[in-house]
């Protein structure tokens, strides 16, 4: 029997959804999966009854099986699942339309499996979302590619058999609730090392002059010009070059006059008598060429650079863009640009900045990337007309349109001239030493005109790379203005930041284009590592991870090992290796130990009192000091006596003066405010790892905490007296009853500052009101008066704390607001909370519009609500109304067969086979 709806189109998300129909005229049905509808199970209560009691259960892995996965629909995804499948009923044809990458083929492939589609089945890809694009792709589907399913399944699978097998033995030799993933390992490596490179270091100093010389006849240029010290009786001077990275002491093979500071002073007031002549002076013309087009990587870390985001930022940007075609996909190694956007770009160039600033040919980059299925274009502003700068400003706010003009300027660049110039320099002689001054001219700015690396304002980066030298001639005498000596110190090597950890990955070949946004969030994340300004800094925590792992599983997170498994990867992808025989290699082991070996190693072996201890050095006295990572933290240790260290403390900063001073402060024990007048119990200030706090008496052991108080915001422990002290140990309590209802008003000093309670109302005393101390009943009401607040007012008159802009598909206005159990974003008939520690101020219009479409997917149908109305947001399908019995939950899915799934799609039912969906990681 014929179908009679509409064909129907899946991808990943609302927004994408919308932004397709728009281009296929009413003429098909396009439905969001919401990402992956199955995965392996996440807890035991996702783990099926009948399988439960099956040693491979919590692995969710059948290793001895060919590593069969077992997949389950998560209990949020049913619903949808059941939405697809009644739409799937009455289309005579369906279209995948997820993402053409790993990934997004095995969305695609679990949609196959679990919808079991009885008609045919075509996959659909585009790198980029307009009217062309989804035309071009209707035009010309495909079939899956399960050689892209197999490598990402293979990956998906490997993950997991690292994670589940590590993680618990982390749990048991380092402390409870630990994480382990095979590539954040890497990662946090990396950071350590950087940071072991910054412990070892020590600083060294070394001093030059800088000189200011003066024509001794004015001309048309400027007629003075600095230059600096390079040479002593022809030997060179020491420079930061010359000393070594990883100690900051000079390099002993290096020859040269390492200058000290009264060295320096005395050659300064010896050259002022001597007389300054020019030696040489050099002119060469120069050319520099612009540069590629962005890629995931490149992307990243200019947008750490200019626009101060996180990689998870710029990628939840990038997607906004893409999903709503306005840059091409935003996942790419490739660097390479179509010819509709050559053209494009050649063309805005011509028009906009004049066709000397047009390169003779179109310029054609070439890339590295392996693996041809995934090399897509380079990220580029999408179609054959881009959409204008002011365009995406008005329809998705400000940090849509900082990131999109990056991406703008940085295409049409690619295609511009070369900047030309001349670079000069002078050599000046004064007695026994040798200056030297350079200089630089841009003649012709070519591509610097639209866009320069790093910079935010080409016209002033060109002002800046100019710097003119006067006319001089061979032999010119000049008059030394000022002679200057200046003092330099080495520095440690840089810790990485998001931008530069991703590019030093992406160097390594670890990760792909999809996963470094991932890596780096998770690594902060899960307290390996912490931010100072931009810079990551890894914890103790992580420092005592990877000793255990450097030392047991060595060639796990071996950076070659890891890039290795990238490449092998993209060999299963290309159909060139054999998913099955890589997983048991890496499991079981192939001329080396595999995983399985190495887990059951380190149970026998590692022994947690060695692997927790970071040792710091041995002190004058003998003591040897060392960092251990316990339970509670870390905390400094030298035998006997201990002290806790903050969880933000760097430890390049951890030096041997200063942990010494710890611990013997630690010796002397708490200050001791004095006594309770009362109890006769003494009142200790006391420092710990979340700052300081007040302590009445003793911890006796098997009785319950001694009383406990934090100072109040602004208190400095300095300043704390007994009187204070005691008075903050009097909280909570009761300052009088509330004349209307009469009951206990309570003031309490919370972990979010002073507050009153009076009955089921809470209020916080707000910044600028009465002290804690001070407060009295006739304040306590007049605050209690005042609308709730959990970072914002009443939801009966909530307050807009922040306007985003306009919701890209439905164009309402978007904005963040004040409720009665905190804040949240709306755009008038959605309503979404903040997630818990996302702050107001910091949520960008991405992610507004990711919750909203979130909440408007899985929210219940309000009651009255009109029978049929459609969904803006997202054309979803009521449930089936039948429950689905843990029989059917549990049910085994078919195999994919080894023919196109087309041919599967039309298959009759007798022909499925009983047993799990795990095609993918068979031959």
């Amino acid at each position: 029997m014929a179908k009679t709806g509409k064909p129907l189109v899946i991808v990943e998300s609302p927004t994408k959804a919308r932004t397709i129909e728009k281009f296929l005229s009413g003429k098909y049905e396009v439905l969001a999966s919401y990402g992956h509808i199955r995965d392996l199970p996440n807890n035991a209560s996702e783990i099926p009854e009948a399988v439960k009691k099956e040693k491979w259960a919590r692995l969710g892995i059948k290793v001895d099986e060919n590593f069969e996965p077992l997949y389950i629909v998560p209990d949020d995804k049913k619903k949808r699942v059941a939405e697809l499948k009644k739409a799937l009923k009455d289309a005579p044809e369906l279209l995948l339309a997820t993402d053409e990458d790993r990934e997004g083929e095995s969305i695609s492939w679990h949609l196959i499996q679990v919808l079991d589609p009885k008609v045919p089945v075509k996959r659909m890809v585009f790198h980029e979302i307009t009217k062309d694009a989804i035309a071009e792709a209707l035009a010309n589907p495909r079939d899956l590619d399960v050689n892209l399913v197999k490598a990402q399944e293979t990956r998906r699978i490997i993950d997991r058999l690292f994670g589940y097998s590590l993680s618990p033995l982390l749990w048991k030799k380092v402390a409870p609730r630990l994480s382990a993933g095979r590539v954040q390992s890497v990662a946090m490596r990396l950071l350590v090392e950087r940071e072991r490179l910054r412990i070892k270091f020590k600083l060294s100093q070394y001093w030059d002059l800088k000189a200011l010389f003066k024509k001794l006849q004015k001309g048309a240029t400027p007629d003075r010009f600095e230059a600096e010290l390079t040479h002593i009786d022809g030997k060179r001077v020491a420079m930061g070059k010359d000393f070594v990275p990883e100690t900051g002491q000079l390099d002993p093979k290096a020859d040269v006059v390492h200058l000290e500071g009264p060295a320096a002073e005395k050659l300064k007031q010896d050259l002022l008598a001597e007389k300054a002549t020019v030696t040489s002076v050099e002119e060469k013309p120069y050319t520099t060429r612009p540069y590629p087009p962005f890629t995931t990587s490149t992307l990243q870390q200019e947008g750490s650079r200019k626009l101060g985001f996180a990689a998870r930022r710029t990628m939840q940007v990038a997607q906004l863009l893409y999903e709503n075609g306005i840059i091409t996909y935003m996942r790419t190694d490739s660097t390479t640009l179509s010819k509709e956007a050559l053209d494009a770009a050649r063309a805005t160039i011509a028009r906009d900045f004049g066709k000397e600033f047009l390169h003779p040919e179109p310029r054609i980059y070439k890339t590295k990337v392996k693996n041809a299925q995934e090399a897509h274009e380079a990220i580029r502003p999408a179609g054959a007309d881009f959409p204008t700068l002011q365009s995406v400003r008005e329809r998705f706010g400000d940090e849509a349109f900082k990131l999109y003009e990056l991406i703008w300027k940085r295409t049409i660049a690619s295609q511009m001239s070369d900047a030309r110039g001349k670079r000069m320099s002078v050599d000046v002689k004064v007695g026994v030493a040798s200056f030297r001054a350079t200089g630089s001219t841009i003649e012709f700015p070519g591509y610097l005109r639209a866009y320069v690396e790093g910079s935010d304002d080409p016209d002033q980066e060109l002002a800046d790379r100019e710097r003119i030298l006067p006319e001089l001639r061979v032999g010119e005498n000049l008059e030394t203005s000022t002679l200057e000596a200046i003092s330099h110190e080495t520095q440690p090597a840089a810790r990485f930041t998001e931008g530069s950890l991703i590019k030093e990955l992406e160097r390594l070949g670890i990760g792909r284009p999809s996963t470094w946004a991932t890596i780096v969030d998770v690594v902060l994340s899960r307290s390996y590592a912490f931010k100072k300004g931009t810079a990551l800094v890894p914890t103790y925590l992580a420092m005592a991870l990877t000793q255990l792992l450097e030392q047991y599983f060595k060639d796990i997170i071996d950076y070659e090992f890891t890039a290795r498994l990238e490449d092998d990867l993209d060999a299963i992808s290309r159909g060139e290796a054999h998913n099955i025989k890589y997983l048991q290699h890496f499991y079981f082991g192939n001329g080396h130990p595999g995983l399985l070996k190495l887990i059951a190693q380190g149970e026998e072996l590692i022994d947690p009192r060695l692997i927790n201890g970071i040792p710091l050095g041995t002190a004058a006295d003998g003591r040897n000091l060392e960092i251990r990572v316990g339970r509670f933290g870390p905390f400094l240790s030298d035998g006997t006596q201990r002290a806790s260290l903050a969880d933000d403390l760097c430890p390049d900063e951890m030096t041997m003066e200063r942990a010494l001073q710890m611990l013997a402060d630690a010796a002397k024990g708490p200050d001791k405010l004095g006594e309770h007048p009362q109890t006769g119990q003494k009142v200790y200030l006391k420092k710990g790892r979340f700052g300081p706090y007040i302590q009445l008496g003793e911890q006796v052991e098997g009785e319950d905490r001694p009383k406990m108080a934090s100072l109040l915001p602004g208190m400095e422990p300095s300043a704390l007296t007994l009187e204070l002290a005691l008075k903050l140990l009097e909280y909570p309590k009761s300052i009088g009853k509330h004349p209307e209802n009469n009951e206990d008003i309570i003031v309490a000093n919370g972990r979010f500052g002073p507050y009153i309670k009076c009955g089921s109302e809470t209020r916080s005393i707000p910044a600028g009101g009465p002290s804690l101390i001070e407060v009295t009943v006739e304040q306590a009401v007049e605050i209690l008066k005042s609308p709730r607040r959990r970072g914002g007012r009443t939801a009966a008159q909530p307050k807009i704390l922040k306007d985003l802009g306009k919701h890209p598909s439905t164009e309402a206005p978007i904005v963040i607001k004040d409720g009665r159990y905190g804040p949240y974003v709306t755009d008038g008939t959605t309503n979404a909370s903040l997630p818990r520690g996302v702050l107001p101020e910091a949520l960008s219009l991405p992610e507004a519009v990711q919750l909203i479409d979130q909440r408007a997917a899985t929210a219940p149908k309000k009651r009255g609500a009109k029978r049929g109305a459609p969904n803006k947001r997202a054309a979803k399908k009521p449930a089936p109304k039948k429950a689905a019995t843990k029989k059917a939950a549990t049910k085994k899915e078919p195999k994919a067969p080894k023919e196109t799934v087309a041919a599967k799609a039309t298959k009759s039912a007798k022909s499925k086979k009983k047993g799990p969906a795990a095609e993918p990681t068979t031959a």
